[in-house]
Formats: structure tokens, sequence, C-alpha cells
């Protein structure tokens, strides 16, 4: 197995946060906004100096593989990731050392249900995430919104992360929220001590879906009829959003058990 794409960018989002481009040598690359596909390198390749020691290290000369949503929109030549260090980790110690003109592997084959397949084009989205979760969304925005903005459906992205400097994608994401009428952008953080210019929400992005705030930010009264609501990141955030919702009224999608469904969940790990 060879390395069969070339890094062509990497951007620094914050300490262990970065967003990475790849051009695949095989072009084109088809996939459905909101699917996922895999990156590997081999063993031998350096590892970022933050990371955990491993111990014992891997074989040099097997390819390390894990799974990544896709965040670039689907008619874009080039892949992007929104990647995090996970210090003991195989890989991304190793995908954060990358530097432009590195090589790396991908698969040929994406894959994955979370996508908005099964969403009437009459309903809203509201896609909800935490830290790198909101990859696959910045893949569904950059692919449909372009077209939708300024249509009747309501579009909502529900961003949730530590501090404001891990907010990823913020500028292209406001930027939507300003020109598209349609596009409701919510930032939201845990702990805004060490920013003293941040002015946005504050809490647990989960809690915005509560229906009093849900209505003032995204302008819509929270229905199970018009809306459907795509979770995914940290698993917590996902149980404890997919309860409430569940609580109210909406019910989780499945392919065969209940294709109805307006719940579309993702966990990241």
């Amino acid at each position: 197995m060879e390395y069969n794409a070339t890094v062509l960018d990497k951007q620094v989002v914050a300490d262990g946060l970065i967003i990475i481009r790849v051009a695949p040598d095989d072009t084109p690359y088809s996939f459905e906004p909101g699917q996922y596909t895999v990156l590997g390198l081999l063993g031998r390749e350096a590892r970022v100096k933050e990371s955990d020691p491993e111990e014992p290290p891997p074989d040099p000369d097997k390819m390390i593989k894990r799974a990544y949503s896709l965040a670039s929109g689907s008619t874009e030549k080039e892949l992007e990731f929104y990647i995090a260090l996970v210090r003991s980790g195989a890989l991304t110690p190793r995908i954060l050392a990358l530097r432009e003109g590195d090589r790396v592997w991908v698969s040929s084959k994406p894959t994955g249900l979370f996508t908005l397949d099964s969403v009437p084009s009459d309903q809203g989205i509201v896609l909800v995430a935490t830290g790198t979760g909101l990859a696959p969304y910045m893949s569904m925005v950059r692919t449909h919104l372009t077209d939708e903005c300024g249509r009747q459906r309501r579009w909502g992205v529900f961003h949730g992360a530590w501090k404001p400097w891990d907010l990823g994608y913020r500028s292209e994401l406001e930027a939507w929220n300003r020109d598209c009428d349609n596009f409701v952008y919510l930032p939201t953080v845990d702990s805004p001590e060490g920013d003293r210019t941040w002015k946005g929400s504050i809490g647990r992005v989960h809690t915005f879906l509560e229906k009093e705030k849900f209505r003032g930010v995204f302008g819509e009264e929270l229905d199970p009829e018009r809306q459907h609501f795509f979770l995914c990141g940290n698993p917590g955030m996902v149980e404890a959003a997919s309860a409430y919702l569940q609580s109210v009224g909406f019910s989780e999608w499945h392919k065969r058990k209940n294709p109805e469904g307006t719940i579309h969940l993702e966990r990241y790990w």
C-alpha cells in the first residue's frame, strides 16, 4: 500500500488543532457531504513533540489508518480535514507533523450515512457539533448552501468549543450568517477566560436546543414536523441533545427501522 495523496496546505487553528488540505492522485474524488474517509501514514513517520511516547513503537512499515470526516465541499478537487491532536493516539500526532508537500494515504472509498439524503427539501436543517464534529457540516454547507442561500428552508450551525480560539471555521461561518438570511450560526464556548474580546454565547451547545433558547437563536419554534437535527462530536453532547429532542417529540433516524426519523447521530469516539 503506497501513499496516494499530497499535502497542499496546513492551517493551525489553535494548539493541537489543524485544518489540512490534501490532493489525491486520482481525481475526481466522489463523496456525499457528511461522509468520511480513511487517512493513513506509516509507523516510521515523525510525530509532533506534544504527543505522548509510544510504548511499544509501531511497526515502521505498517500503515496506521483512521477515519476522518471530509470538510471540503463535494465539488472541490482537494480534500479538507479538521483534526484535533490525540496525544496518546497513533495517527493524529503524525498527521499534525505533516508539512506542505508531504505524502499521505487516502482511501478511495468514502462512506457513511450521515448525509442530507433523507431530509425533505422543505425541512429546516440544524447542525449541532462540538469540536471537530463540525467537519461534516462544513462539507454540507459548502456544497448546498450556495444554491439555497436566501431560500425558504432554514439552516443552522450550532458549534460548541472549550475556548473561543477553538472555534474553527468561525470567520467563514460568520460570513454565511451575514450574507444568507436563512442561515444561522451560533458559536458557544464553555470557558471564555483568557479572551477578553469574546462577546458571544457561553454554555454547552446542547442547552441552546431548549425551546425558548432555540426560538431566540433559530427564529422558529422547535417542531418535529419542520426540522431535522444532526448531532456530531462528543458522545455526551450527542446523548444529551438526542434525549432532549426525543422528549419534545423528535425521533432518531434509522435507515431501516425509522426512515422518517429527524435526529441524525454521529458519535466521534
